[in-house]
């Protein structure tokens, strides 16, 4: 019988897809886990992949069009069988039932009922979908990778997504449902995040400033900071034939504070509050047509040299539109640098779901006091902007007087 290729989300922001390429033509043997098209999302171009094994029989999606995500895109099956040219139209959603009447205190008059209109007849419900076994298990991509970090058994995993294909979210709930007993760990594993309980006052303040600030109640702090010590590391660097940048060096510092104060490390989760046990630090890249963040994972573990070679990788597939999914999601805060355009301080939008964003100028000589004399030094600026429904101003301001110290004395990030 054949089977209905739908289009993935293949992010968690992806609503529809645009179909740029098929990789397979119609006619043409597939094979479980054979990618069959690459699909332009709101975020990079990914691969479509086969879960079943047998012929492309039909492309109903041609490239260039776009389709809502869930939506059929081709058929596969076995050679000579008859598909539809068109997509199944999707079951319509059953009726609310309608309230219960109350009961009348006297009883009225009957009235001659009409007759019911004849209902239509309903198509077929769809048919179950089979549990995959060991051998053929329906995954994504990104749910592979996930399940193969974190030690998940597949098989073990109830798939939501369609035709039963196991997601992301899907090996994230194992994960969750197990934190214990559950899959091992392998050494150096990355672990997911651990949900805290909020506090009523808590819940009180995510409430209250919401009603004043809808959507994320954004609150920001302001700090000059001296890059003179942070400069003369970077032509260190230089001498040393290693290519480092001003943002790769503040990428770093906000990477070991935010290890050293972990209370910036949380994430609002409506009912919970997420703990996150790495530390990932977004960087913000400007595209042709938008913004995107890729993420530097384990930033707090990372040598500069490591950072800086890792950021001009994502942000050179950023601009191709070639990054994977979780490459761009999560991460514990964001920097924002238009220092590089000559901007000496701005105020930036978070990157949900983290909790906070910086927003770096550009470096520049200043007059300062220092020891009561007035001297020449590099200066920067830099705005913290925090979701209080998570993070406070004494918090925030914590936070940026860990990271001013690193930058001010950027040898402790050697160490």
């Amino acid at each position: 019988m054949a089977v209905a290729v739908q289009l993935p989300a293949l992010s968690p922001t992806m609503t529809e897809g645009r179909i740029t390429k098929w990789l397979k033509n119609e006619g043409d043997k597939v094979s479980s886990g054979t990618e069959i098209a690459e699909c332009e999302t709101d975020k990079s171009n990914l691969a479509i992949e086969a879960y079943d094994d047998g012929v492309l029989l039909k492309i109903l999606v041609k490239a260039g069009d776009s389709a809502p995500v869930g939506s059929t895109i081709a058929w596969i099956g076995k050679a000579g069988e008859q598909v539809p040219d068109v997509a199944p139209a999707a079951p319509a959603p059953a009726p609310a039932a309608a309230p219960a009447a109350a009961k009348p205190a006297a009883a009225a008059a009957p009235v001659p009922a009409k007759p019911a209109p004849v209902a239509a007849p309903r198509p077929p419900p769809p048919p179950p979908v089979p549990v995959a076994s060991a051998s053929r298990l329906r995954a994504s991509p990104l749910a592979k990778k996930v399940a193969a970090a974190q030690g998940v058994d597949l098989s073990a995993v109830q798939g939501s997504g369609p035709n039963g294909r196991i997601v992301r979210r899907d090996v994230e709930a194992a994960l969750e449902a197990k934190p214990a007993t559950g899959f091992p760990r392998a050494p150096g594993v990355r672990l997911p995040p651990q949900s805290l309980p909020v506090s009523t006052m808590r819940k009180v303040i995510a409430q209250r400033l919401t009603e004043v600030k809808p959507g994320v109640p954004h609150f920001y702090l302001n700090v000059d900071i001296e890059m003179d010590r942070a400069l003369e590391l970077r032509e260190q660097a230089k001498a040393q034939e290693l290519k480092i940048s001003v943002n790769d060096i503040i990428v770093k510092a906000v990477g070991v504070a935010v290890r050293r104060f972990p209370r910036i490390n949380q994430v609002f989760a409506g009912d919970v509050i997420q703990q996150l046990q790495t530390v990932d630090v977004g960087v913000a890249v400007a595209i042709e047509d938008g913004l995107i963040t890729p993420i530097v994972k384990d930033a707090d573990q990372k040598g500069l040299a490591e950072i800086a070679q890792e950021v001009r990788e994502l942000a050179e597939r950023a601009k191709r539109k070639a990054l994977k999914p979780d490459e761009y999601t999560g991460g514990s805060i964001t920097v924002s640098n238009l220092g590089m355009f000559g901007i000496d301080s701005f105020i930036a939008v978070i990157n949900p779901p983290q909790a906070s964003i910086l927003a770096v100028g550009k470096v520049e000589p200043k007059v300062v006091v220092r020891d009561g004399q007035m001297v020449i030094r590099q200066m920067m600026s830099m705005t913290f902007s925090g979701d209080h429904r998570v993070v406070d101003g004494a918090v925030g301001a914590q936070f940026l007087k860990i990271v001013r110290e690193l930058l001010e004395q950027p040898m402790r990030l050697l160490f």
